[in-house]
């Protein structure tokens, strides 16, 4: 049979495989016929994995997300070259569930999404939230607010105009907790990127094994652990000079330095690697300090963070130094995203700007406090505890800004049911706690950029950090070999099953290593048992 038959009969097996009602059905195959996708060995791994997650879907009365297997990174077209190419996801933010929509196709219109709720399918429009901006930024962005537990959401095949869409299948991740209930699988990615500075060495951003595996860590989270929610706590985009890039025939539009920062940068550096997490499941996200402001507020990397990623997106190009921190409602678990991108800019231990983030933790505490039964994580791109070190040197901990805010609040520390801080920044992953009132410190920056040698654990034990200083009751750091070893590449596995949280660090290819560790029921005496 022709390979047009096999493209043509995979793209309807892979429809079929959700249970949808029968219009909907019919809408998502024609779509899936018209996207400029490959049906490849991975499309069929897809569906299996699909079809095995339909019949639990339908027994809870809820549709099957899409849950797309693993997939390398294949190029992309030229933004703006023919039809164009869209990309759309799930974020939660401070507004609830947002459905979001970039195309580079020439109508420069949002599509309309179909979803269930409250028993009713209807399709709804996605508002145009910014126009195309000169050759760097060739797009029309839109989004769209979805409630909780609606299910089945797909882009309406007939309102999309881009040649090339992703996720092919057009079907989007909601939402599979209620109000009462959470995210029982979440996974804790950071520090993305491939860094190609504009001097010194270059990381190898081909080699999506060992040199950069972003992308295979992506596909390892979707296949091993299938999460309810992906955290990113910031660095996206690390190419600062894509001329010094060695991945350039799979980047069109993103090859010169005069590209940096561009639509197509961002594609490259997230977007295409994190495909089959924008498939898997709604995504939370904050800003790293590689997206920071420039001198003129406008453009560069911060400005694209802005223009694409941000709690609230911006039309106009502009970045903004301090936000306001961001409370996302996940079911029973709170979430707070606080940008951290400005704290410390040269990692000198500068206590410059304390006030303006003690403010911003007056804010954390208070939405803890008014839900005192509820949970909550902290993530912020830059750890408030963590300890950098080499086998051979003494530990230094980050980030004394950040530490010194918090001690400056009202409370004096962060909210008793402030149960976790998630962070990035330094390319390790590092657990920390202290068996206080202060939460554990999870460091995961070990998600694609050029990873750092670890402390020796043994000397971070015991070693006064933080304000006021509070000796370290557990650390460990994932590394290579021995102590001070360099980094392992790999990201956070977090579960929530019988009242309590586990976390496990995985490796690039999804394997646990080391000991998977069990978070204390106490909010006095805040620990893991590992």
């Amino acid at each position: 049979m022709s390979a047009k038959y096999w493209k043509a009969a995979l793209a309807m097996a892979s429809v079929l495989a959700v249970t949808v009602p029968t219009a909907e059905t019919a809408t998502a195959t024609a779509a899936t016929a018209t996207a400029a996708t490959t049906a490849t060995a991975a499309t069929a791994t897809t569906t299996a994995m699909a079809a095995t997650a339909a019949p639990a879907a339908a027994a809870s009365g809820r549709t099957a997300p899409d849950r797309a297997g693993p997939r390398p990174p294949g190029p992309t077209p030229p933004p703006g070259g023919g039809g164009g190419e869209a990309w759309s996801w799930t974020q939660l933010t401070g507004q609830g569930t947002r459905i979001r929509y970039v195309s580079t196709d020439p109508s420069h219109s949002c599509p309309t999404v179909r979803y269930t709720y409250g028993g009713v399918r209807a399709g709804h429009q996605l508002q145009t939230v910014s126009t195309p901006a000169g050759t760097k930024f060739p797009t029309t962005v839109c989004e769209v607010g979805v409630p909780l537990t609606a299910s089945g959401a797909v882009l309406d095949a007939s309102t999309v105009q881009a040649a090339t869409v992703h996720p092919g299948n057009l079907r989007l991740p909601l939402p599979e907790w209620t109000a009462t209930t959470r995210p029982a699988r979440i996974a804790v990615v950071g520090d993305t990127g491939c860094s190609v500075p504009k001097s010194g060495p270059v990381q190898d951003c081909a080699d999506h094994q060992n040199g950069w595996p972003f992308a295979r860590i992506a596909t390892s989270i979707v296949g091993r652990t299938r999460p309810d929610l992906v955290i990113h706590v910031g660095d996206f985009l690390y190419r600062e000079d894509p001329g010094r890039e060695n991945d350039k025939p799979a980047n069109p539009g993103c090859t010169t330095s005069a590209d940096a920062a561009g639509w197509a940068c961002v594609v490259a550096d997230f977007f295409r690697p994190a495909e089959t997490l924008l498939a898997a499941a709604p995504l939370a996200l904050t800003r790293g300090n590689h997206e920071d402001c420039n001198t003129a507020h406008t453009g560069g990397a911060g400005g694209a963070f802005y223009r694409y990623l941000a709690d609230q997106l911006r039309s106009d190009g502009k970045c903004i130094d301090y936000p306001d921190p961001v409370v996302i409602d996940a079911g029973a678990l709170g979430l707070v995203a606080l940008d951290s991108a400005f704290a410390d800019p040269k990692d000198s231990g500068s206590t410059a700007g304390q006030s303006i983030y003690t403010r911003q933790f007056e804010t954390v505490n208070q939405a803890a406090r008014n839900n005192p039964a509820r949970d909550y994580f902290l993530f912020t791109h830059k750890p408030l505890w963590a300890v950098r070190s080499t086998a051979t040197t003494p530990p230094t901990w980050w980030t004394h800004v950040l530490a010194g805010a918090v001690a400056g609040t009202n409370l004096g520390r962060l909210a008793d049911n402030v149960r976790l801080v998630l962070s990035g920044h330094i390319h390790l992953y590092q657990m920390i706690d202290f068996n206080t009132r202060r939460p554990p410190q999870l460091t995961v920056g070990s998600s694609g950029g050029t990873l750092e040698h670890g402390p020796d654990d043994s000397k971070v034990v015991g070693t006064p950090i933080g304000v006021p200083p509070q000796p370290v009751h557990q650390s460990v750091t994932q590394e290579q070999a021995g102590t001070g070893g360099l980094g392992v590449f790999g990201f956070a596995d977090l579960r929530y099953g019988g009242g309590t949280w586990s976390v496990a660090f995985r490796n690039r290819n999804g394997d646990v290593r080391g000991r998977t560790c069990t978070l204390s029921g106490s909010l006095t005496q805040k620990s893991f048992s590992c």
